[in-house]
């Protein structure tokens, strides 16, 4: 069979099992996500699987930069990427985008054994993904970005909540201080 020809059957395989699953979502006919673990479990993350024009013969790109991933540090990072490209190898030449989503949710505890989450503030920097030899890595293209200092770090995390977002109103002119500056026109 062709690359495509085992692409499309794979695609149907996946689409047949998944149906209805709310923790896999198929971004593209070549890019699907997986959440491994509950909406609210704080050791879940997501992982992206894309096919390149030769996969199976060739390994997917396998991902972790989505946004839902950003309270994991890169360490803990790349172990699940290494676990998951060794399980690539063994299943090279097959149909192994399900088995590498269910050998993930398998070893979940295993892999986030030493997960600790991450301030969202520091992590954004810490986007990696593996990609396959012949694919120019995106880690090259990064523009140098300015260091925070331990302080404007600490005034950062102390404007939002343990969220990371800022509160309800953060940016609101306080208008009993705006009206005493401008003055009201009924106290002529």
């Amino acid at each position: 069979m062709s690359a495509n020809e085992d692409q499309e059957m794979e695609l149907e395989a996946l689409r047949s099992i998944y149906e209805g699953d709310e923790s896999f979502r198929e971004l593209s006919p070549v890019s699907f996500q997986y959440r491994i673990g509950e909406n609210g479990d704080p050791k879940a993350f997501l992982i992206e699987i894309s096919w390149t024009e030769t996969y199976p013969q060739t390994p997917p790109i396998i991902s972790m930069n989505a946004f839902f991933n950003n309270t994991i540090s890169s360490a803990v990072k790349q172990s699940i990427l290494a676990k998951l490209q060794e399980a690539v190898e063994v299943n090279l030449g097959t149909a192994m985008t399900y088995t590498l989503f269910e050998y993930a949710k398998d070893n979940k505890e295993q892999f986030m054994e030493n997960h600790h989450p991450v301030n969202s503030t520091t992590s954004i920097s810490n986007i990696i993904s593996v990609e396959t030899p012949n694919i120019a890595p995106s880690s090259k293209k990064k523009d140098k970005r300015e260091q925070l200092s331990k302080a404007q770090k600490r005034k950062l995390a102390d404007k939002t909540d343990h969220k990371g977002e800022l509160p309800r109103g953060w940016n609101w002119v306080d208008v009993v201080k705006h009206l005493s500056k401008t003055g009201s026109k009924d106290d002529e």
